[in-house]
C-alpha cells in the first residue's frame, strides 16, 4: 500500500512527489511522458531556469526525485481508478494495480488544435498562448491573435506591453460595434475572415492566410484552442468540474482538495492559468494537503 498515488509526472506531479518523498512517504508516480509543453523549445519566466528546454528541466527533475528511496517513478498510463480514502486503487494500461491511501491527479490537459495547416507545426514556437512565457522573444514585431471567446477582446490590451502592431483575427466570429470601436482606438487591426493557412518554416511563422486568399505578415500568432483533460479519471471519480474560457478543469479548494475526500488535483488540470510556475506551486500544495490529511 502506497501512501500517495500521483497520476501525471510533469512539473506539478514531480513537485508533489519530491515534497512527499522528503517527508519519507511511499509514493508511486505514473507518467506517460507526454507533458503539455513538450512542443516548446524553451521555457521562460521561471526563476533560475529561464530559457531552459522543458524536457531538460523534466529530465533533471526526474533524476532528483528518483533519488528518494520511497518514490517510485513508473512509465505508464492509468486507465481506471476507484476507491475511497485509505483504499484507492489505480489500474494501469499494462494491467498492474496500485493501491494507495491518497490520490493526486496531475495529468494535465490536451490542446485540441484547429484543422488549420501550419497551426500544429508552429504550436509552442511562434503560435503561442502566453505573452509572459514567450512574448519577450518576439517583442516589437507583428503579432496576431485568433479570436476564440469574448476573453480574446482583452488580449490586445495586455499585448501592448510587448508590441504596438496587433491584428485580431475574428476567424468568422462577430463582435459588436462598440468593441470594434474600442479596439480601433487602441490601434488594433481587425480581420473578419476565417483563417485558412499559416505560412511557416520549421515552426517559425511568416504570415497567415484567410479563406479569401489575403495574406497577413506576422512574426507571432497568439491562440487559445479548446482543451480537455488528458485522461478521464476525474470523470470516473465523479469529481466536480469548473468551466474555463477554453475547456474544463477540476474544481479544487484549500490545499488543492477536490470534491471527494482523499483526492487532490494540481497543475493545468486544476487551474485556468497555465505555466510551469503555477503548476509547481499547486503540486507542492497538493502534496502538503495529502500529507496533512494522513496525519489526522
Amino acid at each position: 500500500m502506497q501512501d500517495v498515488i500521483i497520476v501525471g509526472g510533469s512539473f506539478a506531479g514531480l513537485t508533489a512527489a519530491m515534497q512527499l518523498g522528503r517527508a519519507r512517504r511511499k509514493v508511486t508516480v505514473l507518467d506517460t511522458g507526454l507533458n503539455r509543453n513538450r512542443y516548446a523549445e524553451h521555457a521562460h519566466n521561471i526563476l533560475g531556469q529561464d530559457g531552459t528546454p522543458p524536457h531538460d528541466m523534466l529530465r533533471v527533475a526526474r533524476a532528483q526525485v528518483g533519488q528518494y528511496p520511497t518514490v517510485d517513478l513508473v512509465a505508464g498510463k492509468a486507465v481506471t481508478v476507484a476507491g475511497e480514502p485509505d483504499n484507492f486503487t489505480v489500474t494501469t494500461e499494462a494491467g498492474e494495480t496500485i493501491a494507495g491511501r491518497r490520490l493526486i491527479l496531475s495529468y494535465g490537459i490536451v490542446d485540441e488544435f484547429p484543422a488549420i495547416p501550419g497551426f500544429a507545426e508552429s504550436w509552442g514556437r511562434t503560435v503561442i498562448h502566453c505573452p509572459f512565457c514567450h512574448g519577450y522573444e518576439v517583442a516589437g514585431t507583428r503579432w496576431g491573435l485568433v479570436y476564440s471567446s469574448p476573453m480574446s477582446l482583452h488580449g490586445p490590451v495586455l499585448y501592448a506591453n510587448w508590441t504596438d502592431d496587433i491584428t485580431l483575427f475574428l476567424d468568422g466570429h462577430d463582435i459588436i460595434d462598440e468593441e470594434r470601436h474600442k479596439l480601433g482606438k487602441r490601434g488594433v487591426k481587425l480581420v473578419d475572415g476565417k483563417l485558412a493557412t499559416i505560412r511557416h518554416s520549421e515552426g517559425k511563422i511568416s504570415a497567415v492566410v484567410t479563406e479569401d486568399g489575403t495574406e497577413y505578415g506576422l512574426e507571432a500568432l497568439y491562440a487559445h484552442p479548446r482543451n480537455r483533460p488528458s485522461a478521464d479519471l476525474h470523470a470516473q471519480l465523479g469529481l466536480e468540474m469548473k468551466d474555463t474560457p477554453t475547456g474544463t478543469m477540476v474544481q479544487v479548494g484549500d490545499m488543492q482538495a477536490t470534491s471527494r475526500p482523499g483526492i487532490y488535483a494540481c497543475g493545468d488540470l486544476s487551474t485556468g492559468m497555465h505555466s510551469v510556475t503555477f503548476a509547481s506551486n499547486s503540486g507542492s500544495l497538493a502534496a502538503m494537503g495529502a500529507l496533512q490529511s494522513m496525519m489526522v
